[in-house]
């Protein structure tokens, strides 16, 4: 089954809420009213509510069925109860002058309203850059348990075909914590999409044929994920060759002993560039369709668009959204 009929089946009736601040946007209203007529997801638009309505007589859109909220006139009693959330989650960092600040902000108030399970996960991005998306979630909602930081993965796919590449979009510093967490997050997205995870922990070393600080990060990184997530250990492996991780015959002769290596279908690079560079060859080069960046580690989902997205591309995020949130 195709990878956006698999998620479909899973989210359909499960009444997940996705919260996106960019309500006056016609690609965001285009896809909200998709994914509720479809029965997909309960959208929540944010926004001015003239420019919300002026798009939508612009574009023939019905909004009738879709909740909108104007940040601007929230009741006040409601919009005083965030605040104080606000300023309890930030521990004496934000005052209460500073978070009706933010509270103004539709990212930050879409943010609340995932933190506060008024929404079950957020979707932005279309007009905002990714730090105006990213920041308002690490300051509020922060990472989930287990984890300390956040990572972006892509979903490469092609037919039948189906891998996880990571990091390949936000720790340009890796070093052996980062990448053993980064491993045991995309394990976890893996499984989101039906994929069961046999991680490769990637190098230009098969364990121990090349001596670097490098190798050895990566080793490191592999022994840590391991220790860290022990029902993943038969599923991680390094340090290994893209070679000894992906073909069978090359593995046998590399790491032989190895349940992973030849198997691998979730690639964790060891620095940004390799990872940014590894999913564009595999997609310009490969034909690979690259679906991302997918967030990882953090407590609520939350999805970064890109600034060019089209609306076709805002409906499929929010269902990976959504099912992350499942």
């Amino acid at each position: 089954m195709e990878l956006f009929e698999q998620l479909k089946n899973k989210i359909t009736g499960q009444n997940k809420t996705i919260v996106f601040p960019e309500g006056e946007d016609p690609r965001i209203q285009g896809a909200a009213i998709r994914l509720a007529a479809d029965n997909l997801i309960e959208p929540i638009l944010l926004g001015d509510a003239q420019e919300i309505s002026k798009t939508a007589q612009a574009h023939n859109f019905d909004l009738s069925n879709i909740e909108t909220i104007d940040p601007a006139s929230y009741d006040k009693n409601e919009l005083a109860k965030l605040n104080a959330t606000l300023v309890e989650r930030r521990k004496g960092k934000t005052d209460a002058e500073t978070a009706a600040k933010w509270l103004q902000n539709v990212n930050y108030f879409g943010t609340m309203l995932a933190y506060t399970g008024k929404a079950d996960g957020m979707v932005s991005g279309a007009v905002h850059p990714t730090g105006d998306t990213v920041r308002p979630a690490l300051q509020i909602i922060k990472t989930a348990p287990g984890s300390s930081r956040i990572s972006g993965a892509f979903i490469m796919q092609k037919g039948e075909e189906r891998y996880v590449f990571a990091d390949a979009a936000i720790n340009i510093d890796i070093d052996s914590d980062t990448m053993a967490e980064i491993a045991i997050q995309s394990a976890h997205t893996a499984q989101v999409f039906d994929i069961k995870p046999k991680v490769a922990m990637l190098s230009f070393s098969t364990k121990g044929s090349a001596k670097s600080p490098s190798v050895d990060k990566v080793a490191t990184a592999t022994a840590l994920a391991k220790k860290l997530a022990p029902e993943l250990a038969d599923s991680i492996d390094g340090e290994l060759q893209f070679d000894a991780a992906f073909v069978e015959s090359v593995a046998a002769a590399k790491a032989p002993d190895s349940k992973v290596a030849g198997k691998a279908n979730t690639f964790i690079f060891p620095s940004l560039e390799a990872g940014n560079i590894g999913y564009k060859i595999a997609q310009r080069l490969g034909g690979f369709e690259a679906i991302g960046p997918i967030l990882q580690g953090l407590a609520k989902p939350v999805s970064d668009l890109s600034r060019g997205a089209n609306e076709e591309d805002v409906y499929k995020v929010a269902i990976i959204t959504a099912a992350q949130a499942l």
